[in-house]
């Protein structure tokens, strides 16, 4: 059975209270009263029923601790799958959109995610479903953006001349002057 890992040597019991007390973070102000029985010579089974967790985690937590301070007894968010395109290969998407499809070649007059998605396996050999492209393109700073359509022989003077210039039959009143007593 290996000896208990030590924890940091300039904090004590009570400052470790009074940090509990501080604190907005439930979570963090358990673990801090948890470490603060330890300084005061408890056991880290008397840690861990006092975090209601099993003495790996309280060793996990002194391991936290002893690395970042009281920061590291926060809950930090978990990083989360690393994307499927690495730099180069996002720098060549942006190029292609940035450029546009060529017609000829890619067989699309405009992107789409689903053409995007195409476009990327046959360049990387890397599949990526619509919805993590459509992230990955968001967070590289693009939108998505579709101009109106307009007829070839759409006539200006005659859409100027269709429009309707009549008054709106709803007209706002004029204000009511308050009664006298």
């Amino acid at each position: 059975m290996g000896s208990a890992i030590s924890l940091r040597s300039e904090y004590d019991g009570d400052g470790l209270r009074r940090l509990a007390r501080q604190t907005r973070d439930a979570d963090q102000a358990r673990r801090l009263l948890a470490l603060a029985s330890i300084y005061d010579g408890g056991s880290r089974a008397n840690a861990a029923r006092i975090g209601s967790v099993t003495v790996q985690i309280v060793r996990d937590w002194v391991v936290r601790f002893n690395a970042r301070g009281p920061d590291g007894l926060v809950n930090g968010k978990a990083p989360g799958k690393p994307s499927l395109l690495n730099e180069d290969q996002r720098t060549a998407l942006a190029q292609a959109i940035e450029r546009g499809p060529t017609p000829y070649l890619d067989g699309v007059v405009r992107w789409r995610l689903c053409d995007l998605a195409q476009w990327i396996w046959e360049e990387f050999r890397v599949s990526v479903s619509e919805e993590t492209l459509g992230r990955e393109v968001r967070s590289m700073g693009y939108r998505k953006l579709s101009a109106r359509p307009r007829h070839h022989a759409q006539d200006a003077e005659a859409a100027e001349a269709f429009k309707k210039t009549s008054p709106p039959l709803w007209q706002k009143s004029p204000p009511v002057p308050p009664r006298a007593k």
